[in-house]
């Protein structure tokens, strides 16, 4: 038997069944245009403005702009705490979880474990760097204080100097000026005059380019001739050399120079420059040394490498940008943006737009969306990886990539712990007059860069150290305190957890009710505005010619009373 063919069933509608439906669908529409125009229809209101006959207007839009970019500021400010909160709750969570497996696996492998990353921990812990820096400080006669040539007074440490000039005997502190190369002529002249003042002070540019001991060279017949003189050309190592090895002959003993100071400065380029050779390992990285070094110079003389100063956590956002031990692999993303806004701060706005060759910007998060556009570092989806960006500009500004430079002090003020009779002593025992010398032929022979095409930059004085190793605070005790702490804790966790829109919708509320209380006192301003023109038009020249000074994403707290568009203009 043949079988029967499966059709689908067919679409197609009687002609009376289609005109009904399609009668049906014009008398909706029509029921709709009906209600539609008795509730009437409500157009977007437009911004008129301010009107063109309105007295300080542009005044009033300047205040305008402002109420927004403060706005801007906020919420950014808020984003970055909103990360760091998150970022506390992973590692918390990441925490708990590895306990947990801890457990699982059983106490034999777990005491292992344990044991090895106690090792690790102790190693690259601060309170290590601290005892190591202890360690240096003790063994040596003569102590570098090593700073960067770019921002002397941001490299210098109280709390070193103080140790150095006040506990007793012979030892002498000098100050080495690295990485002279990345300032001008007459910004390295100034810093030399002033630093000379209270320290035996000595210019000296290292060779970055060394070779490693343990390797044999290569002599090969045709060799392409390469320019290596800024890499393997050193400046200021014969006057250091000299100065270290007349003071030795003075105490009639063989003598140890400790090399200290904050990450990046160049303390291991400057023993591997005396030395000749790669005795010590460098690096971009940040705590390349976590323990101190002999290196033997000649019969007379032993040079001691030291770990890092650990910058105090009471310092300024820049401080703590520039000097901390960052692991920027490892840190935090809100810290490394933190750090990247404070630099920003602190600098020209007009030629770190020349330098990186970007258009204007208005914050720091624009600024790195778009160098991470120009330099092509994207995400998935074309999306600007800023995180990895602020990694990279921390790591131009501590390395030897950029050039900036900042002003010495006006006036010379020595700290409390440096008299008269300290900085005497210190400066006894060397010869002054050949270390001036010296140094001014450094100066001149040396390749240096135009003021032109160096940044501005203001420091932010001197950065507070820890040495002692009982007041260093170790983050691992920080989350094992957390840890141990009560369960009431978690719940307060949960309503940390609160959704990034209700925060935005309090702080706009909170934002509302300020304004609020600014319109009653409002009127009275203008008031008083138009009675005394004279004060506002120098009030404008002073906003302006300190806009024109130097950028700065901060705003005044005194800006207040912002034009509020929605009252009526009589």
């Amino acid at each position: 038997m043949k079988r029967p063919k499966l059709r689908k069933a067919s679409k197609r509608l009687t002609c009376h069944k289609r005109y009904k439906i399609q009668k049906k669908i014009r008398e909706h529409h029509r029921k709709v245009r009906k209600e539609a125009k008795k509730r009437g229809r409500k157009k977007p209101k437009k911004d008129p403005g301010v009107p063109s006959a309105a007295p300080f207007k542009e005044e009033l839009l300047r205040e305008a702009e402002q109420r927004k970019q403060r706005l801007e500021e906020l919420k950014q400010k808020q984003k970055l705490n909103r990360q760091k909160e998150h970022e506390k709750k992973r590692k918390l969570e990441a925490k708990k979880a590895a306990k947990t497996k801890e457990k699982a696996e059983g106490k034999e492998s777990s005491a292992k474990s344990k044991a090895k990353t106690n090792k690790l921990l102790d190693k690259n812990s601060k309170k290590s760097f601290c005892r190591e820096l202890k360690k240096v400080i003790e063994a040596s006669d003569v102590v570098l204080e090593v700073l960067d040539a770019r921002d002397p007074m941001g490299c210098r440490c109280p709390q070193l100097e103080q140790a150095v000039t006040c506990c007793g005997g012979d030892k002498k502190l000098l100050l080495v000026l690295n990485k002279i190369d990345l300032v001008p002529k007459e910004n390295l002249e100034k810093w030399l005059s002033y630093l000379k003042k209270e320290f035996p002070t000595v210019a000296f540019k290292s060779a970055t380019l060394m070779k490693d001991r343990t390797m044999q060279e290569q002599v090969t017949k045709r060799r392409a001739r390469v320019d290596l003189s800024r890499t393997t050309e050193c400046f200021g190592s014969k006057c250091l050399l000299k100065l270290l090895q007349e003071y030795g002959k003075t105490q009639n003993k063989p003598i140890h120079v400790g090399v200290v100071g904050f990450p990046n400065v160049g303390k291991s380029s400057i023993i591997n420059s005396l030395k000749g050779v790669r005795a010590c390992n460098v690096g971009l990285a940040r705590g390349v040394t976590k323990s101190m070094q002999i290196v033997h110079i000649d019969k007379q003389t032993k040079m001691l490498d030291s770990p890092s100063i650990i910058a105090d956590p009471s310092n300024s956002a820049l401080a703590l940008a520039l000097r901390s031990i960052i692991d920027t692999e490892e840190s935090d993303s809100a810290d490394v943006l933190e750090g990247a806004n404070a630099i920003l701060n602190h600098c020209s706005k007009q030629q770190v737009m020349m330098y990186y060759t970007i258009p204007d910007f208005r914050n720091t998060e624009e600024f790195l969306t778009l160098l991470a556009q120009k330099r092509g570092m994207l995400k998935k989806g074309g999306v600007p990886d800023i995180e990895n960006i602020a990694k990279l500009l921390l790591c131009d500004w501590t390395g030897a990539k950029v050039s900036y430079h900042s002003q010495p002090p006006g006036s010379q003020r020595p700290p409390p712990y440096l008299t008269e009779d300290k900085i005497a002593e210190m400066q006894e025992c060397f010869n002054l007059t050949y270390l001036e010398e010296e140094n001014s032929n450094t100066v001149q022979a040396l390749k240096r860069r135009s003021l032109a095409s160096s940044i501005i930059f203001q420091s932010a004085g001197m950065a507070n150290g820890t040495i002692e190793e009982n007041k260093v605070i170790e983050e691992a005790s920080e989350w094992e305190d957390l840890e141990t702490s009560k369960e009431g804790e978690e719940e307060e966790e949960e309503d940390f957890t609160e959704s990034d829109d209700e925060q935005d919708s309090v702080e706009e509320k909170k934002d509302v009710k300020e304004e609020g209380k600014a319109q009653v006192t409002r009127k009275a301003k203008l008031g008083k505005r138009q009675t005394s023109p004279t004060n506002s038009e120098k009030q404008r020249a002073e906003s302006e010619h300190s806009h024109s000074l130097s950028f700065s994403l901060d705003k005044a707290a005194d800006e207040d009373d912002a034009y509020d568009f929605n009252t009526d203009y009589v």
